[in-house]
């Protein structure tokens, strides 16, 4: 359901209530040029839209908003929780002007356990892609890798990638350290494996008491079989899990929770989020929400909470500074997310009360912090305004870069920094192809063409575009940009200096002229650091894709194997190098290749001359 438009009449959002149904859904505030201004969930749409036309609005930032509103969007669901969750999609997907924005949406490490005959553990992040157990999610590397070591000690299990792990003939030093059974050479018997992997998840999953007690009744078995080695090892993993057990409790129990702490000042916030899992204190973890305007606490943790946990597993317990809106319904969501109890709390004594102080106070600190390196990232904008004559500072910044060997695997990088710094989510690569090798100008010319083409239909556009080259790569821009009828985009060419020194760059204007500021000045220093950012970034997709082209292209020279045989002799061994390490016997057990195929495979990868084609049918 829609009301109000672009064109028209101004939006009547009294009469537009009045048709309104009551039943629960997402609304979407809309500005003139059909942007989204705001998105809300609502237990009933009609009052809840109601109450922004019907009485005068508490909060400045809310009273703007109502007045740049064009049209409103409902979508009606069937419950309140329905809401809450299209909510939050809408939120991440539309990143409205006047919502409580996270800006760090990077997704939390967590610890693997795979789903294979022979499972192993493994840090990760980013999407469940590989079958197996996820355990977490940890507030930081450190906190996963402190655990995966003390499971390595614990119980043994494999940690190699499985193209290792299918190549080895003899076991690899972390068995001869002791931290590794290894199964790959059959030193463990596939059920006193499995048995150890199902423990290793009971630690994990925090029962630890049951697991204890498993130990116990093995170690007894084990002793009455006169097994006395085995029985003396379940007897110290006993020992050293007690010993865990010793230095995890909190306040007498192992607890699975996070407290939380909210600290809003001069329009900036911070959430500081202190993590317990089984007990252990895994550390805390700031984030810096964009408020857009909000000033209450509250406000600012509740959109926190319900951005955070509603795309992870919520611990059970969420001790929070302020109690914030809809907590009950939050609780019931998670809950029913979770299947098992999860509860939220904003009263709490003893222990829980001391750990939210001890977050409160770092809540605190890492707001000033943050604070001051904005005022830092403000100044170095201010005195590239000046520098270079702008009518206000940039609030969008792009830098382009170009990155080849010899002309090979040409990639061109898009960063993007706006008043707060990098917005990595928005960096774009460009793979550029059909221009003579080692043309920079070419390459360059391309990257900036699909750029802007794109960015003229979605209207986003730099203020300031900064090209890593001198006179001949700003043409380019400049030519580009005339073309597609860009204006209104201020362009500097950022040359190397004497002798490629930092500090000693020119800044070539489209005018001519050049600036040389010099290493001191704070717009020369965010003007590096975008370069810089640009170069990193360049680099690292050229290297990946000269990598990529040089596995792919020395079995596309060897007869008989096309694109569907390609790709299982590298997901078979995990990359050019594992096949490279395989005998011909092994390349033979891949589905699709014959003995005589895997003899040219094998004789072609270790430079053994060429082989003829024989009689082998090319895949598709």
């Amino acid at each position: 359901m829609t009301g109000g438009g672009t064109d028209g009449p101004p939006f009547d959002g009294k009469a537009f209530v009045r048709q309104l149904t009551p039943a629960p859904g997402v609304y979407r505030m809309l500005a003139a040029d059909g942007s989204v201004l705001y998105v809300g969930k609502a237990a009933s749409l009609r009052k809840r839209v109601a109450s922004y036309f019907l009485k005068e609005q508490p909060s400045r930032r809310i009273a703007l908003m109502v007045a740049q509103i064009a049209g409103i969007e409902v979508t009606v669901t069937r419950t309140e929780s329905e809401a809450l969750i299209l909510e939050n999609q809408l939120i991440k997907s539309l990143r409205p002007r006047y919502n409580v924005l996270l800006r760090d949406d990077k997704s939390y490490p967590h610890i693997l356990l795979t789903d294979e005959t022979w499972p192993r553990l493994a840090w990760h992040r980013g999407p469940r892609s590989v079958p197996g157990r996820y355990f977490g999610p940890y507030t930081s590397s450190a906190a996963v890798r402190e655990t995966l070591d003390l499971m390595a000690k614990l119980f043994k299990l494999r940690t190699c990638e499985d193209s290792v792990f299918r190549n080895r003939s003899r076991p690899c030093l972390q068995h001869q350290i002791g931290r590794c059974s290894a199964p790959c050479v059959g030193l463990v018997a596939t059920r006193e494996y499995d048995a150890t992997v199902r423990r290793a998840a009971l630690f994990l999953e925090g029962r630890s008491g049951e697991l204890v007690d498993e130990l116990g009744k093995a170690m007894e078995a084990a002793s009455a079989r006169l097994e006395f080695e085995q029985a003396a090892q379940l007897r110290d993993q006993i020992a050293a899990i007690r010993r865990i057990q010793a230095r995890q409790y909190v306040e007498g129990e192992q607890v699975e929770m996070d407290v939380l702490a909210c600290v809003v000042r001069q329009g900036a916030a911070c959430v500081l989020l202190l993590s317990f899992r089984n007990g252990f204190n895994q550390g805390t973890r700031s984030h810096f929400p964009r408020t857009n305007g909000a000033e209450s606490p509250e406000e600012v943790l509740g959109a926190f909470v319900a951005q955070h946990y509603l795309e992870q597993r919520p611990p059970r317990e969420i001790v929070l500074s302020h109690a914030i809106p809809d907590q009950q319904l939050l609780q019931d969501v998670f809950t029913a997310q979770a299947g098992r109890k999860v509860e939220l709390k904003s009263a709490v004594r003893g222990e829980r009360a001391r750990y939210l102080e001890l977050a409160q106070q770092n809540a605190e600190l890492a707001l000033a912090t943050e604070l001051a390196s904005s005022a830092s990232q403000r100044a170095r904008l201010a005195s590239l305004q000046e520098l270079l004559g702008l009518e206000s500072a940039p609030a969008r910044i792009e830098c382009f870069d170009i990155s080849h060997t010899m002309g090979e695997a040409t990639v061109a990088s898009c960063v993007v920094f706006d008043a707060e710094g990098p917005v990595r989510g928005q960096y774009r690569r460009f793979n550029i192809a059909g221009i003579e090798p080692g043309d920079d100008y070419a390459a360059m010319r391309q990257a900036l063409e699909r750029r802007f083409r794109r960015g003229m239909d979605e209207g986003v556009l730099p203020d300031l575009l900064l090209i890593d080259g001198g006179t001949g790569q700003l043409a380019q821009a400049r030519e580009v940009l005339a073309e597609l009828g860009v204006t209104g985009v201020a362009m500097v060419g950022v040359a190397k200096g004497e002798a490629r020194r930092a500090g000693h760059e020119a800044l070539v204007l489209p005018d001519g002229r050049e600036l040389r500021p010099g290493a001191a000045s704070p717009g020369l220093q965010l003007v590096q650091q975008v370069r810089d950012e640009a170069h990193r970034f360049a680099l690292t997709g050229h290297r990946g894709k000269r990598q990529k082209a040089r596995e792919t292209s020395r079995l596309e020279d060897i007869p008989g194997i096309g694109p569907r045989r390609r790709a299982a002799l590298l997901k078979h061994f995990g990359g050019l190098a594992g096949l490279r390490d395989a005998g011909a016997e092994e390349i033979a057990r891949v589905e699709g290749v014959s003995s005589a195929l895997a003899q040219r495979i094998h004789a072609a990868l270790h430079g053994l001359g060429p082989q003829s084609p024989g009689s082998e049918p090319p895949d598709a």
